[in-house]
């Protein structure tokens, strides 16, 4: 028998829960991705639990046990119990009744193996008793250990329940996958086939998972994917993914972790922030990447009009998109430009101009200071101020 094994497995607080629910005849099992990294060797973040219990036998097992049990998700059959200040969510072993590509209207069940079947990928749908011993319905772990993002049976029925497993099919390939293999040819094929389901999906949705798959150590095979299937124009009109593995490798040389607004950036596109619905930080962001990319700005002035970490993304997307190497002294450039101050303000050319000539002067004072490496001082500007 297979063991899941990770501390997270033992945590008190979880087999507190278990307890109560298999002490009362129910059924409890680990579910998802705590499995699945586990199995990998990967980071447990979240953990889930699925039971034949139903949500309001659930909360009353739990609020007579002394935890408490808040309704977050009751609807579809999910409940979020807190012991100790630890939240853990139950969701009710379910099956699908009738999809709708967005949403599914769903019924209870007591079979762990129809819950599976209503799961995306064979991979996901791995189950653990409370003690860790591997429940595997649908034969997963064969795909988790070949690297292969499959859906589970049938590709195109798995799609049309939910459109937003195509994204998902190539964020989990970034993560998962074998790169060197490719894709599993059936879910390529269905993830084409049904690529205009992408446009009836709500843009919240695809933008938080297209930002999860750009966060992917190197999400370029994946996106390359998305090209070859029609996928990447359904979400991003007029995007050109042609410079992202350049990125992804400069990033790599310069030890930069993964950030999805700079390989956003470099992909372009029609109305980002709005088809993405991006929060304002983040369209923001990436605008002023896109700006100074393209611009003409060093990397020194970047790095002082910015700060050190926009100006290196900048610098990276530049390179990327002309195919060009980085400068050898980009880190001294970016620390130079970070660190200077500009020496003198508008009040100190109050008393020779003022209104509008006062802005242009000054402007016109920073740009020779810039031009300079920043080494004209302030009696040297104030000089200039004429």
């Amino acid at each position: 028998m297979i063991q899941v094994q990770g501390d997270w497995v033992s945590q008190p607080e979880t087999q507190a829960l278990f307890r109560v629910l298999t002490d009362a005849g129910y059924r409890a099992l680990f579910v998802g991705g705590c499995v699945r990294n586990a199995l990998l060797g990967a980071a447990v973040n979240d953990i889930d639990l699925a039971t034949d219990a139903l949500p309001q036998r659930v909360m009353e097992l739990t609020k007579a046990a002394g935890m408490k049990a808040v309704p977050t998700g009751v609807d579809h059959g999910t409940v979020t119990i807190v012991v100790n200040g630890h939240p853990l969510e139950v969701t009710t072993f379910r099956r699908d009744v009738e999809t709708f590509g967005r949403h599914a209207v769903v019924a209870y069940t007591d079979k762990v193996e129809e819950d599976a079947r209503r799961r995306d990928f064979t991979m996901n749908a791995l189950y653990a008793e409370p003690d860790g011993s591997l429940v595997d319905p649908l034969a997963g772990l064969g795909d988790l250990r070949a690297a292969r993002v499959r859906f589970i049976e049938d590709a195109d029925a798995r799609i049309q329940e939910d459109y937003l497993r195509i994204l998902r099919f190539f964020r989990f390939h970034a993560l998962y996958g074998d790169q060197t293999n490719g894709f599993d040819p059936d879910g390529l094929a269905a993830c084409a086939a049904h690529s205009a389901g992408l446009e009836t999906l709500s843009k919240e949705r695809v933008g938080a998972e297209l930002l999860k798959l750009l966060s992917a150590p190197n999400p370029a095979p994946s996106v390359a994917g998305m090209v070859s299937t029609g996928c990447l124009l359904r979400v991003l009109p007029g995007a050109d993914a042609t410079a992202l593995p350049i990125l992804v490798h400069l990033e790599n040389s310069m030890a930069e972790a993964p950030d999805a607004i700079r390989r956003l950036a470099i992909l372009g596109g029609e109305d980002v922030p709005d088809r993405l619905r991006l929060s304002k930080a983040n369209a923001r962001a990436l605008e002023r990447l896109r700006n100074s990319a393209t611009g003409t700005a060093s990397a020194a002035e970047l790095a002082y009009r910015f700060g050190f970490q926009s100006g290196l993304d900048a610098c990276l997307i530049r390179a990327a998109l002309f195919e060009a190497p980085l400068p050898p002294d980009l880190t001294t450039q970016l620390d130079s430009g970070a660190g200077a101050k500009f020496p003198i303000s508008a009040r100190d050319l109050q008393t020779r101009f003022q209104g509008p000539a006062l802005g242009t002067k000054l402007r016109e004072l920073e740009t020779a200071w810039i031009a300079s490496g920043f080494t004209l001082s302030r009696a040297d500007l104030l000089a200039k101020a004429t």
